[in-house]
C-alpha cells in the first residue's frame, strides 16, 4: 500500500504522457484531405527530410500533423531573441501569460505561412478547378494540427512528463527504421559505430560541467572551499539542433513563397535549388546557424552580465578575479569557449553525415543515423532528469507522510 502511494504521482503523470502520445500517433496517421497517399508509398527520404521529421514527426509531411512543432519552435525562438535585446527591467515587466499569447500569435502566423509554402509540394488526387478548394482545406488542417500539437504539448507539460520533448523522442525513435532502410550491412555497421560514439560523447557532455570556484561572504565554515559556479559543457543541450532546423526553414519558406509569385525568376530558382541540405551552400548555412544559435542562446541563458550584477549585490566573487568588469569578461570568455566547443561537437555530428551524402558515399536517410543518435541521447538525458525529479518528489511526499 505504501509503495503504491509512493509511486502514484509518477504513474499518473506517465499514464497521461502515454495517452497524449497515443493521440499524437493517431494524428500522424490521419492524411490531409485529398492527398494522394499512394504517391508517397515508395518515396525515398534524404538527409533534410530526416531532420525535418524530427520536428515534424510525419515522414512525408502529408498528415494532419505535417507541420509538427516547428511553428512553435520558430515562434519561441523569436520571442527569446526579442527578450534578449530587452533590458532586465523591461523583461521583468513582461508576464508569462503575455509571452505565451505572443508565442501563440506568432505560431499561428508561421503555421499559416508554412502551410502555404508546403501545400505546393503535396500531391493530390483532385485536379483542375476542384484542386484549389481541396488545397485550402488541407492548409486549414495543417494549421489546426499545429495548434493541436501545441495544446497537447502544454497539457503534457502540466500534467505529464517531458513536455514537447516526448514528441521529439517519439519522432526520432519512429524514424530509426527509415534511417536504416535499404542500407547495406557493411555501411550500416559503420553508421552504428559512429552513432554509438556520438551518443557517448553527447551523454558525457550533458553530464559534465566546468566548476568555477566562488568565494561567498556568507559562508565561513569547512564548506567554504566547495562553492562553485557550474557551467555544463553542453550549455543548452541539443535544442540548438531543433532551433537551427526550424530556423533554417525561414529563408527556404521565404524563397518558396516568392517563387510562387515570380515562378520564372532565375535568381529565385537558383536559391530554391541550392538552399537545402543536399547542396554545399545549404549545409554551410545550416552549420553557421547551429553555431550562432548555440553561442547566442548560451549567453542568453547563462547571462554573464546578470551573474556579475548578482555577485556585486551579494558581495560574492570568483576566486582570484576582481569584481565588476573583470568578472564579466572572465565569464564571457568561459561561456564563449564552452558554447563554441559545444557547437563544434554538434556541427561535426550533423555535418559529417551531410558531407557523406553530398559525396555520394552514403544514402540520404542512413547517413543521418549518427545525428538521430545524438538527438536521442541528448533528449533522453533531459527526459531522464525529469523522471528522476518526479520520482524524488514521490519519495519526499512519502517521507513527509510517515514523519
Amino acid at each position: 500500500m505504501q509503495s503504491k502511494k509512493r509511486e502514484s504521482i509518477f504513474r499518473g503523470k506517465l499514464s497521461f504522457t502515454v495517452l497524449i502520445l497515443l493521440v499524437y500517433m493517431t494524428g500522424r496517421y490521419i492524411p490531409l484531405y485529398g492527398v494522394d497517399t499512394q504517391a508517397y508509398a515508395e518515396s525515398a527520404m534524404g538527409a533534410e527530410e530526416v531532420l525535418m521529421q524530427v520536428i515534424g514527426g510525419d515522414t512525408y509531411q502529408h498528415s494532419l500533423f505535417a507541420l509538427g512543432i516547428s511553428p512553435y519552435i520558430i515562434a519561441s525562438l523569436l520571442i527569446q531573441v526579442v527578450m534578449l535585446f530587452m533590458g532586465k527591467s523591461s523583461r521583468e515587466r513582461v508576464s508569462p501569460r503575455k509571452m505565451h499569447r505572443a508565442e501563440i500569435c506568432l505560431m499561428f502566423a508561421f503555421a499559416l505561412l508554412q502551410a502555404v509554402g508546403h501545400i505546393g509540394k503535396l500531391r493530390f488526387v483532385a485536379a483542375g478547378d476542384i484542386l484549389y478548394p481541396v488545397r485550402l482545406v488541407a492548409m486549414l488542417e495543417m494549421v489546426t494540427g499545429a495548434m493541436v500539437i501545441l495544446m497537447l504539448s502544454s497539457m503534457n507539460k502540466k500534467y505529464g512528463i517531458g513536455g514537447q520533448i516526448v514528441f521529439i523522442i517519439f519522432n526520432i525513435a519512429a524514424g530509426l527504421q527509415t534511417n536504416i532502410r535499404g542500407c547495406s550491412p557493411d555501411k550500416l555497421a559503420v553508421m552504428i559505430v559512429m552513432s554509438v560514439a556520438v551518443a557517448i560523447v553527447i551523454v558525457v557532455m550533458e553530464n559534465t560541467e566546468k566548476r568555477i570556484p566562488l568565494q561567498r561572504v556568507s559562508i565561513h565554515n569547512i564548506y567554504a572551499d566547495k562553492n562553485y559556479l557550474a557551467i555544463k559543457y553542453n550549455p543548452i543541450g541539443v535544442m540548438p539542433v531543433m532551433f537551427s532546423t526550424a530556423f533554417f526553414m525561414l529563408p527556404k519558406l521565404l524563397v518558396t513563397l516568392l517563387s510562387m509569385l515570380f515562378p520564372y525568376n532565375q535568381a529565385l530558382i537558383w536559391w530554391q535549388d541550392n538552399l537545402n541540405m543536399t547542396r554545399p551552400l545549404g549545409i554551410i548555412i545550416y552549420l553557421i546557424v547551429v553555431y550562432l544559435i548555440t553561442i547566442g542562446f548560451s549567453f542568453l541563458m547563462l547571462s554573464p552580465k546578470e551573474t556579475m550584477e548578482q555577485f556585486l549585490k551579494s558581495g560574492d566573487s570568483i576566486l582570484n578575479i576582481h569584481a565588476g568588469k573583470d568578472t564579466r569578461r572572465y565569464l564571457r570568455r568561459n561561456v564563449f569557449r564552452i558554447s563554441f566547443f559545444s557547437a563544434t561537437v554538434m556541427s561535426i555530428c550533423l555535418g559529417t553525415p551531410l558531407l557523406l551524402q553530398l559525396g555520394g558515399n552514403m544514402e540520404g536517410a542512413p547517413s543521418m543515423l549518427p545525428s538521430s543518435a545524438m538527438l536521442l541521447a541528448g533528449m533522453s538525458c533531459n527526459f531522464t532528469r525529469e523522471v528522476v525529479a518526479v520520482r524524488t518528489y514521490d519519495d519526499y511526499q512519502h517521507f513527509m507522510l510517515t514523519a
